[in-house]
């Protein structure tokens, strides 16, 4: 959710679990969970094998546990069958080769743990422009019927963001309940939030069953899931902001469209387990977008929870949004790769909150800060500078007991950024007594500046600044500085610029799929917030806030979610690989000085191994003109390609008859973006099929356009398209060679476009060389 005055965070699209155990009390106590040496497994199951005896998959799964003489009543946590078929167990070990052994099992995996991936937007978007209003004024009436999902911390109802206004009741199709739980009444959900469930029982069986009893509710104690499901559909907030900064409107993408919360994560991280539970749910409950604000490491698909049961709701008609990840900007770090995911990076915004560190010698380094307390507005005086505050590097990092408080003492301390989150270094400057704080980038961070609403006076500045700086600090004499902040600043250029955090292909799972497939606002983003955390997330910040400002992809994965949601009420009948298709082909490479994008971790160019095909643009989205578009099949025929076993293809799909082809190749998946990986060797060539469906106007004709590198050449058949009818499909080739020297050859990147006299269907190329 973001005011029309403000800027943006990181996110990812999810779905929701357990449809069988709707009914039971996810808070009640599994005895086995908490039982010594027992162990969390999800276990996959293969629906043809079961009995018609039994009138459901919990039923099966209950007797199935029994007849290997494992107690259900001790064991059984979850049991799924919406978004796929299976259940997860709190097993002894003696008791896991009996599954492993057993008919109907195709795969038993250990529980894991994700991480979640932690105002001006719709303005930013184009969603506020005079043109668009009468578009935007009917979508918001159409999205009544589309419930966005969001598998995050929970929520906080009581958030203004969340008032049911004039909005209708919920859907016909809507299935969903609000559940009752600690502090969180039937009474919580309304016409907005439509529905609130909590999924802990394999957090607990993890945590061998302690949870404190206030937490066993859907209720946000943390903040990040009120702050991603008001991104992405919040109702319009006058008057909002963090202490005065990004004051304005705030809302989310979608207003109009309904919120269903499902938590499945807390503090310590969210498990595989209660992820596939709140997808299982939110499938069976009728959601139509599902957003991820999570993540985990590159396994393959068929190991991976989300990418699992993301199939099962695509495969359902649910748009699934995740976000990317914040390991950038080292390279093959994205997560979430899987092609029937949306994989969303994050990018700036215009708006930033300038702040300056003052020199004896004049000079204003300009940096950022969202401070608000009393120095803020008090006169700037000249401080003490200090570097370190002890003999060891590690003081130079602030960490936690590194600060010598007589060092340090009514001083500005200088802090280099990583290792321990930012806010937490100026809870160590402050507990150490100093009187404020400047954050440096390393060469790991650049010059992306993440504003931070610190405990004591603090100012974010990039490498180069932070070197200068350093430079000074490090000449010995007795070196001072000033602090100084200016508030909220608009127009600001170049905008966007890809965030340096923000996770980057290639892809480590499959590199013929290019990731991630875009980017959207995810830096300093306005939005809601739960009334029991203060804006830094730290246990001793005792202040409270309606809204907060933070970044990552968690913040980015929202806003694609809700502007999904737009298309899906402008377009009922698109696939989920339709609407991500309309966002990738629209979105735009260049930035508000009509430069390439450009990469906060180097200031240097961006490349699609960071914003995928570009970032989104919600008014062109809507009319692309052409659309690639995948059925469930294709998805198979992709998987076979990747050499998985029958087996592992059936636990991803369901499906318990897979016919493979004799050939097929990973890049032949009718995806919107291409990844040519080339072998090295001379004039290696590759050719790929493509199929375009027409959304547009009956007898448009799209001519090619083909840019890229001089080492490789590109050959496109036919090079053009006629479409006499609207949902027409045809067919196109293309022919890559390289002409690169094999031994030297290093990733570059192109361009395929499918032009009409009002569309611009744009697709990126990757080409990477490997022995």
């Amino acid at each position: 959710m973001e005011d029309t005055h403000t800027h943006l965070l990181l996110c990812v699209l999810l779905l929701l679990a357990c449809h069988s155990l709707a009914n039971v009390d996810d808070d009640a106590d599994t005895s086995g969970s908490s039982g010594s040496g027992m162990t969390t497994y999800i276990v996959f199951m293969d629906p043809a094998g079961m009995p018609a005896a039994h009138p459901s998959p919990s039923h099966w799964h209950s007797a199935y546990l029994q007849s290997l003489s494992i107690d259900p009543a001790r064991s059984l946590l979850y049991s799924y069958s919406a978004a796929t078929h299976g259940f997860a167990a709190a097993l002894l070990p003696h008791q896991l080769p009996l599954l492993r052994g057993s008919p109907g099992v195709l795969q038993v995996v250990p529980d894991t743990v994700f991480q979640l991936h932690t105002t001006r937007t719709p303005e930013f978007l184009g969603l506020l422009s005079p043109a668009y209003q009468p578009t935007i004024h009917n979508l918001d009436a159409a999205s009544h019927d589309v419930v966005i999902g969001v598998l995050d911390t929970g929520v906080w109802p009581e958030s203004p963001s969340f008032a049911d206004g004039d909005l209708p009741p919920p859907p016909a199709h809507w299935k969903g309940v609000c559940e009752a739980g600690v502090d969180f009444p039937l009474t919580s959900c309304g016409r907005k939030l439509v529905g609130a469930r909590s999924f802990s029982r394999g957090f607990r069986a993890a945590n061998r069953g302690r949870m404190g009893a206030g937490r066993r509710s859907a209720r946000d104690r943390d903040g990040h899931g009120t702050h991603t499901a008001t991104t992405a559909a919040g109702a319009a907030v006058a008057n909002a902001s963090l202490f005065g900064y990004a004051a304005g409107t705030a809302r989310g993408m979608a207003p109009g469209a309904r919120v269903a919360a499902y938590k499945v994560c807390w503090p310590e991280g969210c498990l595989g387990s209660d992820i596939l539970a709140g997808i299982d749910a939110a499938v069976a409950d009728g959601v139509g977008v599902l957003s991820l604000s999570l993540g985990g490491g590159g396994a393959p698909y068929y190991r991976d929870t989300v990418a699992v049961g993301a199939f099962g709701a695509a495969a359902a008609g649910v748009f699934v949004a995740c976000s990317a990840g914040n390991s950038g900007p080292s390279g093959a770090t994205v997560a979430n790769s899987a092609p029937w995911v949306a994989t969303v990076g994050a990018g700036t915004l215009d708006r930033d909150f300038p702040a300056y560190v003052t020199l004896p010698t004049g000079a204003r380094l300009a940096g950022v800060s969202l401070y608000a307390g009393p120095a803020q507005s008090a006169r700037p005086v000249m401080l003490p500078l200090v570097y370190g505050g002890n003999r060891d590097n590690a003081s130079k990092l602030c960490l936690s007991g590194t600060l010598d408080p007589a060092s340090v003492r009514g001083k500005l301390v200088l802090c280099d950024r990583g290792v321990n989150a930012r806010v937490e270094k100026g809870a160590v400057v402050k507990a150490a007594g100093g009187a404020g704080m400047v954050l440096a980038n390393t060469a790991a961070s650049g010059e992306e500046l993440v504003a931070d609403s610190h405990l004591l006076p603090a100012v974010a500045v990039g490498k180069l600044t932070g070197d200068k700086i350093r430079d000074y600090a490090s000449r010995g004499g007795r070196p001072t500085a000033m602090l100084s902040f200016g508030g909220t600043v608009l127009g600001v250029r170049p905008s966007p610029v890809v965030a340096a955090f923000s996770s980057r292909g290639p892809n480590s799972v499959v590199p013929d799929v290019l990731k991630p497939d875009m980017i959207g606002p995810g830096v300093n983003i306005l939005a809601g917030w739960s009334g029991v955390a203060g804006p830094t997330g730290l246990a001793k910040d005792g202040r409270r806030t309606r809204f907060n400002i933070i970044s990552g992809t968690s913040m980015s994965c929202p806003h694609i979610s809700g502007v999904a949601a737009l298309l899906k009420a402008a377009h009922p009948n698109w696939s989920p690989a339709a609407i991500k298709s309309a966002l990738m082909t629209t979105s735009y490479t260049v930035d508000n000085t009509n430069s390439s994008l450009r990469d906060a971790a180097g200031s240097l160019p961006a490349t699609p191994f960071a914003f995928g095909a570009g970032h989104v643009d919600p008014q062109k989205a809507l009319s692309p003109g052409l659309v690639y578009d995948i059925s469930t099949n294709d998805y198979v025929v992709f998987l076979c390609s990747l050499d998985y076993s029958e087996t592992h293809i059936r636990v991803i799909t369901k499906l318990s008859n897979i016919s493979c082809p004799p050939k097929s190749r990973p890049g032949d998946l009718n995806y919107p973006s291409f990844s040519v990986v080339f072998k090295k060797k001379p004039k290696h060539v590759m050719r790929y099929r493509r199929e375009l469906t027409n959304v547009g106007p009956a007898m448009s004709v799209y001519n090619v356009k083909v840019s890229g590198p001089a080492s490789v050449g590109v050959t496109v058949t036919p090079a053009k398209l006629v479409f006499k009818k609207v949902g027409q499909k045809l067919r196109y080739y293309v022919t890559f060679t390289s002409k690169a020297d094999p031994s030297n050859a290093k990733p570059d990147f192109g361009w395929i476009s499918w032009v009409d006299n009002e569309h611009v269907v744009c697709s990126p190329v990757a080409y990477t060389w490997k022995m």
